[in-house]
């Protein structure tokens, strides 16, 4: 077999049936190959940032790794913001692309860029092949990397000759994970039974570590108050009574009032990164802290934790869990405080509003909420939208929740929706987006289309760069900076021009006969849902201020009935 060979090869020994990818001119031989494979599904994106986008979401979405490829210069540069964004989320992704015969490098080549150097910063680890007879091991070890530990993408960049290069050597033996090591959690119990206002936080590392059964039996059976990060979200379940939904700059008043009071903080899977914390020595100031991370270097990178604990999370949870299954904690009256906090200062959505009276984001997404089934996966985008879905959207799974959280991606939401449904064609898969984000890669209706996905699109449009306007508004005197999109085209048009069915509603009485529509069609549909250009999303923690000094929706006139999400 030759190079390209080599790696459907690989592909088939670990169970790799899906990738996303563009072809051009130096992974020519890899799509050849292609061509006479049986097994592995190549999904053909419309860009190849949305390639790289969309085996993120499928990694998401299946806990799998996700696999995408491009050609040399401008397919590999496209891919870097994808890459980009699942290194900063931790999400499992093989990236293979094509470079220009291994002769030509270094002599700025048609097409020919350093792959190697521009992805040093953005991967766990990047190969630049220069030995045929290394391909069968490189793709052996990067295949383990990417998901083992703390995951995240791995690069390899194949030079064309090299691809064609006929490769004796045999596949490699399989690595075999290593056993998780015991920790001693004895310590850690000692204090979280001395504490009388402990406190969960858990974050996207649950899913990471796929600890989520161990999590929820840990977080039932301690009964701790609980909030999570944006990545967090759904860790404890839909119907968990302890859940007081997300902490931070757009966080719930009395999540953030809740670690403010705390004494002691279990971070499960978290970096106590800065849009959840606020400024940091304000952040939980009377809290001793117990860190559970499977990564080292974010234990004491940001705060000092009082116990550390690293290593496999699920052996740790399960230990939490064993030690208080016999000898509950005693922190009933913490317990009902924090469930006083969450009923009068959690997130509200008016309900009773004018049936002829404009869409705002929340109650459009609270009744999405009630509406789509518990297993319906959302893909966000970046923006307003992105944390109205956070604030008023309950999720039963963190697999169920897609968002850029770390890089903050406009243009993720669709390609990530697209590599969620093709982890199952029958899911019902929503991608949630604003005007700005929606025409990032609007491209992908193409892709929809091709493979008739029964995914149903939401543009929540406000005809402006929401959050930047928001910002603006509050922080910079209201002087609006290139945030109009007033001239954005006809979504509805736009999306019938692919094929695609579409309604557009602007009217709260709307809202539910909108939802129903999208959700009963058999296969991919838009709706445009126009919303007020000066709606805001409250709370706000001004950026590097303290979570305490939360900023809230101004008084309106008129009094409206309003419901705890």
């Amino acid at each position: 077999m030759n190079g390209a060979q080599h790696i459907l090869e690989a592909f088939h020994r670990h169970s790799i049936d899906t990738v996303f990818g563009y072809p051009g001119g130096c992974i020519m031989p890899l799509y050849d190959a292609l061509v006479d494979d049986v097994g592995v599904e190549h999904v053909l994106c419309r860009h190849e940032q949305a390639c790289a986008l969309a085996a993120d979401g499928y990694a998401r979405a299946s806990g799998k790794l996700g696999v995408c490829i491009a050609t040399s210069g401008p397919g590999a540069t496209n891919l870097i913001t994808g890459v980009a964004n699942a290194h900063r989320d931790s999400i499992p992704m093989l990236v293979i692309t094509g470079q220009v015969p291994a002769g030509l490098i270094g002599t700025d080549a048609f097409q020919e860029t350093d792959v190697l150097g521009m992805s040093l910063g953005i991967v766990k680890h990047s190969y630049l092949v220069d030995n045929a007879d290394e391909i069968p091991a490189i793709l052996e070890e990067a295949i383990e990397l990417a998901q083992s530990g703390r995951p995240g993408p791995v690069w390899i960049d194949i030079p064309k000759d090299i691809l064609l290069t006929d490769i004796a050597a045999g596949a490699p033996e399989l690595i075999q994970p290593q056993a998780p090591q015991t920790v001693d959690i004895r310590d850690a119990m000692t204090l979280l039974r001395a504490a009388r206002k402990p406190l969960l936080y858990s974050g996207g590392g649950v899913s990471l570590a796929h600890a989520e059964d161990a999590f929820r039996d840990f977080a039932r059976t301690s009964g701790l108050p609980a909030v999570a990060t944006l990545k967090g979200l759904g860790n404890a379940g839909k119907h968990n009574p302890t859940d007081m939904g997300m902490l931070g700059m757009h966080g719930s008043r009395a999540a953030n009032r809740a670690v403010d009071e705390c004494d002691l903080l279990l971070v499960i899977g978290a970096r106590l990164d800065d849009r959840a914390t606020g400024r940091l020595d304000g952040f939980a100031p009377n809290a001793q802290m117990i860190h559970v991370d499977a990564d080292a270097a974010e234990i004491n990178k940001l705060r000092p934790a009082d116990i550390a604990l690293r290593g496999d999370l699920n052996a740790i949870l399960a230990a939490f869990t064993a030690e208080l299954a016999d000898a509950p904690l005693a922190i009933k009256e913490w317990q009902t405080q924090c469930r006083t906090w969450h009923t009068t200062s959690g997130f509200h959505a008016a309900d009773n509003e004018e049936p002829l009276a404009p869409i705002t984001g929340p109650a459009f997404i609270r009744q999405l909420s009630r509406i789509a089934p518990d297993d319906t996966v959302i893909a966000c985008d970046v923006g307003q939208h992105q944390m109205w879905v956070a604030q008023y959207y309950r999720f039963d799974s963190p697999r169920h929740h897609l968002t850029s959280g770390g890089l903050g991606t406009m243009g993720f939401g669709l390609p990530a929706a697209i590599g969620a449904q093709f982890t199952d064609r029958n899911a019902t898969v929503i991608n949630v987006t604003g005007d700005g984000s929606f025409m990032m890669n609007a491209q992908e209706l193409a892709t929809i289309r091709r493979y008739n996905l029964p995914i149903k699109l939401i543009v929540l449009d406000n005809q402006c760069l929401g959050m930047v306007r928001q910002q603006q508004e509050l922080f910079y005197d209201n002087r609006e900076s290139q945030i109009n999109l007033d001239d954005n085209p006809d979504f509805v048009a736009m999306a019938r021009a692919f094929d695609i069915p579409a309604l557009r509603i602007e009217r709260t009485d709307q809202i539910r006969r909108g939802i129903e529509t999208i959700l009963a069609y058999n296969g991919p549909m838009l709706l445009h849902v126009a919303i007020a250009r000066e709606e805001n999303v409250w709370p706000i923690v001004k950026p590097g201020a303290s979570n305490r000094d939360m900023i809230d929706e101004p008084r309106r006139t008129t009094a409206k009935k309003e419901q705890v999400a």
